[in-house]
């Protein structure tokens, strides 16, 4: 495997919840320093000191923030988060996750870190092939990747990066009506991205439950929203390159068709729409030799706020 800095841990075992991003924002605006003195943050968040810190790693794993340079333990709220919740002048795209294009933004953002992945994110998301997602047959892949990472880590906090992960798309309770701004659960639940499917028997035995992806068109990711994650792939991964593959959009770790988990021909049809989506800063080759994707050079279209407002770029 390469040498990335993996993360397994830093959310304190907490999935992000409900309020946490917009207390987060909230608070860096007013002080850059305020995940580093505790006691200021635990009163301004009324949150517990695990959850302080839980909060940091999510609004940094989410993009929302970012360190802020030159101010050390100083964090700032990124251009993305700005554009999301606002500034104190200007308001936000969606700044109380209402939604749900925002919540399949930050879950791209999740999985889109390419100095230091979020082990579980990378590796659960974009490489793992099985048809079930179940305990006792991830932690002990999970364990056997971290070795040869060099990154021994104990069956407790490998168990434990698993279980936030799960619960991060999984809710705890049943009831999905339920889900409220202070619920204990992570926004992502309602993305319905991974799906209970049933109990199975582990090797030891006992019973345990299973999860599957739900791997099927997506109508709720807009042309919009698709355009903007395939350029960020693009610019991420591929900056100079003058074209871009199918099998690349589709299969690649961190590709949007992972990322979503949306059937090849979804996306072939996602991209015989893209030049007019677009007003023609993306086209699409199809061809018996490739089919790829070429874009305009710097392309200058805001995609994001074409996620909010009108949707389509040619509107």
């Amino acid at each position: 495997m390469d040498g990335r800095n993996y993360r397994f841990s830093g959310h304190e075992t907490f999935p992000c919840r409900y309020a946490w991003l917009p207390k987060g924002v909230s608070a860096l605006r007013d002080n850059d320093l305020v995940f580093s003195q505790m006691d200021d943050a635990i009163v301004l968040m009324g949150l517990g000191k695990n959850m302080v810190k839980a909060l940091r790693f999510w609004v940094t794993a989410m993009k929302v923030a970012e360190p802020k340079p030159n101010v050390r333990h100083g964090f700032q709220v990124s251009a993305f988060g700005e554009k999301i919740f606002g500034t104190k002048r200007k308001k936000g795209y969606d700044p109380y996750l209402e939604d749900i294009s925002t919540l399949w933004l930050l879950h791209w953002q999740l999985c889109s870190h390419d100095d230091e992945p979020i082990f579980a994110w990378e590796f659960l998301v974009s490489r793992f092939q099985d048809a079930e997602i179940r305990k006792s047959n991830v932690v002990p892949i999970i364990a056997r990747e971290a070795q040869q990472l060099d990154r021994p880590l104990s069956p407790v906090t490998l168990a434990q990066h698993f279980d936030v992960f799960l619960h991060s798309y999984v809710p705890t309770r049943g009831n999905k009506s339920a889900i409220v701004e202070d619920s204990l659960d992570c926004p992502l639940t309602e993305l319905e991205l991974i799906q209970y499917i049933g109990k199975r028997e582990s090797d030891d035995g006992k019973s345990e439950p299973a999860y599957a992806f739900r791997r099927e068109p997506k109508p709720e990711i807009s042309p919009a929203l698709f355009a903007y994650c395939l350029n960020d792939f693009w610019n991420r991964l591929r900056p100079n390159a003058s074209s871009i593959s199918l099998k690349d959009i589709a299969t690649s770790v961190g590709s949007p068709g992972q990322v979503f988990k949306l059937p090849e021909d979804d996306i072939r049809e996602r991209l015989f729409a893209i030049e007019k989506d677009t007003g023609g800063d993306f086209k699409f080759s199809d061809s018996s030799m490739i089919e790829q994707v070429s874009r305009t050079e710097g392309v200058e279209v805001d995609l994001l706020e074409c996620v909010y407002h009108g949707g389509l770029v040619n509107a």
